[in-house]
């Protein structure tokens, strides 16, 4: 199935980064979700990825503009993440289904931290910076293509579908991280398919 329609396709074939930018966001990505973005320092950033301070302000001119690479890092994986399911299942309310699976083997294996986007806006509270805008179009992303998701499964009220599980996705994150998963993933899978299934049409 390929009805859902997450990220077009680029106009051109992207260049290939080069190793040393690979590594610096590599690097930051795990630094940034485990330490904190402002804990950590250019020099720690360059230590970790064994390059220049040359190099790093070459690729990125300084450290935001690493930390916008890093949440287009996350972003880009996600989107990844939908149109890979997309590709994988042949009915659309298989593909609700592999959200919420999907989500629940996020919090438990990978997002262990609670959503790298909520906790890199608690350390920029400026709305109108460029981190926050990018925060806010990843979510309108999100919230969208959960929309498409529920509209093509025929659920009625996509959009409350949609605006639900992103409720549910952000406290599940939050909630893996002071919680433990074993004690929240239950709970998210048991909500979000109370959520789909109470909007199924009767």
């Amino acid at each position: 199935m390929k009805t859902m329609t997450p990220t077009p396709a680029p106009t051109t074939t992207p260049k290939r980064p080069s190793a040393a930018r690979t590594r610096l966001i590599d690097s930051a990505t795990r630094l940034f979700y485990e330490e904190g973005i402002h804990a950590v320092g250019v020099d720690r950033i360059i230590d970790e990825a064994a390059v220049t301070r040359a190099t790093l302000y070459k690729q990125f001119g300084g450290k935001e503009n690493l930390v916008l690479a890093y949440l287009r890092n996350e972003d880009e994986m996600l989107r990844a993440m939908f149109a890979d399911a997309a590709e994988a299942v042949t009915e659309p309310s298989q593909l609700v289904d592999a959200v919420i699976e999907g989500i629940t083997a996020d919090i438990r294996l990978r997002h262990t931290r609670g959503c790298p986007f909520i906790n890199a806006a608690a350390e920029y509270p400026d709305a109108d910076g460029a981190v926050r805008r990018l925060i806010d179009e990843h979510r309108e992303w999100f919230r969208s293509t959960l929309q498409a998701v529920a509209e093509q499964a025929g659920l009625e009220h996509p959009a409350d579908v949609a605006a639900s599980l992103v409720l549910l996705r952000d406290a599940a994150l939050v909630g893996g991280y002071l919680d433990g998963d074993e004690r929240v993933t239950p709970a998210f899978a048991r909500t979000a398919r109370s959520v789909v299934g109470s909007h199924r049409p009767r």
